[in-house]
């Protein structure tokens, strides 16, 4: 490799990673601007959760469409259209003159970003060399550490200005990454095109937006009662019954939105498993705070504060677990990355009183979560999926750890409403999580072992430069 092609890939990293940190830091500093939103706009909690929701509904959806819009047009003009996208719902916002386009600043905002990472995942793939994938992929999965550290410090900061700043602030950022962009994304795109799988993408929208709309309906207080409500089980039964449907849609699409023989692959099935368990865990970062100020007696404020070590440790866990994938391979680091998991929730749970054995086990959990949710899962996508199919299956991954997010996020709060919350309910709950990750690290164990990994990644080098031709400028 010449210097001026590690000049060149270099350039491109740093351009995605401040792509992906403004879309990251959006999620992490948008809290401190909900009470401000509620106050100016005189809405109540219920209706100011939707600026929140609608974002998460939204991103959801645009994963999979921009991803496979990447695939068919290209990577550099998806990708400015994701950041565009994204510069306009926070102009929205900003300037919004009731709630309802304020919503809808927000819902553009999450169409936007929900290409940004899967689309700059495949970036990487089509621009570096096998054996520098890994620190590549952590260093962009480290921006999600680094946004939650920082957020809200800068959100505190702007927010002195008034709340609009929160959103101003992307304003610059984004016409930074788009000019960047035009300039130093490849344009290359596949040799041959089939027309957009307009009917499974509407099948799925519908789907993901039953599930996550169904799933955040659920009272965990009362979980039997809430599930027989109007505002929940139509919403899954729906999107149960909307699964076969998809699959058969897609079995049949010339060009699917969502490629169902990427999951006949082993590898490929096992991930996608390993992503949805990565957001159950995540999702239960959300109840650590509940977990400290029961078990230690602490408030509100300072039990967030104790969960600066788990944001560390994911900050340092990701580029080296990324340089480690370099070395290894991931089926040691995605083995290790699910061990410290499923050790660190089992801690939690059976040391949840001892201040000490607290921080050791929340550190070990980051370590793990930073593994799962950085490099090492995207890292084995992109050595699977056809070269031209790279932003369709991260999409994948996105929505399997959306899901696990969902989930997670509604199980683990049922668990502790069970046992009548306090430590015992909050205990309950990481014990439960903690085995399941460790039936999914002894499901890693059938991942590939370096060779078989090796032969793959040059094996789809090959058909890289062999389906793609240049874009026009």
């Amino acid at each position: 490799m010449t210097q001026t092609e590690t000049k060149a890939r270099n350039q491109v990293l740093g351009l995605l990673f401040i792509g992906v940190l403004m879309a990251a830091l959006d999620i992490a500093i948008v809290g401190p601007a909900l009470p401000a939103i509620r106050t100016a706009f005189g809405v109540d909690d219920r209706a100011t959760a939707w600026v929140f929701t609608i974002y998460v509904l939204l991103n959801l959806i645009g994963t999979p469409l921009m991803a496979k819009l990447s695939d068919m047009f290209g990577r550099r003009s998806i990708y400015v259209l994701d950041v565009a996208l994204f510069a306009l719902g926070s102009l929205l916002v900003a300037i919004s003159p009731n709630f309802g386009v304020l919503l809808a600043g927000r819902a553009i905002q999450g169409l936007g970003a929900g290409g940004i990472f899967p689309v700059a995942s495949a970036v990487i793939g089509d621009t570096f060399p096998p054996e520098k994938r890994g620190s590549a992929l952590g260093l962009i999965g480290a921006v999600f550490g680094i946004a939650f550290l920082i957020g809200p410090i800068i959100g505190g900061i702007l927010l002195m200005f008034g709340w609009q700043w929160l959103f101003i602030i992307n304003l610059p950022l984004a016409a930074l990454v788009i000019m960047l962009s035009l300039r130093l994304l490849p344009t290359s795109r596949p040799a041959t095109q089939h027309p957009f799988d307009w009917v499974g993408m509407i099948v799925l929208s519908i789907l993901l937006t039953a599930l996550a709309y169904g799933l955040n309906q659920i009272n965990t207080a009362n979980v039997v009662q809430s599930l027989s409500s109007l505002q929940v089980w139509p919403f899954l039964g729906l999107a149960i019954v909307l699964v076969p449907v998809l699959w058969s849609i897609e079995g049949r699409a010339a060009d699917p939105i969502l490629r169902t023989s990427l999951f006949a692959r082993r590898q490929i099935a096992l991930t996608a498993a390993l992503a949805a368990g990565a957001g159950l865990a995540e999702a239960a970062i959300v109840f650590i705070p509940g977990l400290v100020v029961a078990a230690f007696g602490v408030s509100e404020s300072n039990a967030s504060f104790m969960l600066v070590p788990i944001v560390l440790a994911m900050a340092v866990g990701s580029p080296v677990s990324g340089r480690m994938l370099d070395r290894t391979g991931s089926r040691v680091v995605v083995i290790l990355g699910s061990a410290l998991v499923t050790l660190g929730t089992l801690l939690v749970s059976l040391f949840a009183t001892n201040m000490i054995m607290f921080y050791v086990s929340t550190v070990l959990f980051g370590l793990g979560l930073a593994v799962l949710l950085g490099a090492a899962l995207r890292y084995i996508i992109l050595n699977e999926a056809p070269a031209s199919e790279r932003a369709s299956a991260q999409a994948i991954m996105t929505i399997f750890t959306s899901i696990g997010q969902l989930i997670g996020g509604a199980a683990a709060g049922a668990v502790v409403a069970s046992q009548g919350g306090g430590v015992a309910g909050y205990t309950a709950s990481f014990l439960s999580i903690g085995g399941i990750m460790l039936l999914l690290t002894l499901a890693a164990f059938g991942l590939k072992n370096r060779a078989a990994e090796l032969a793959q990644m040059h094996n789809r080098s090959n058909e890289l430069s062999e389906n793609v031709q240049p874009a026009h400028t």
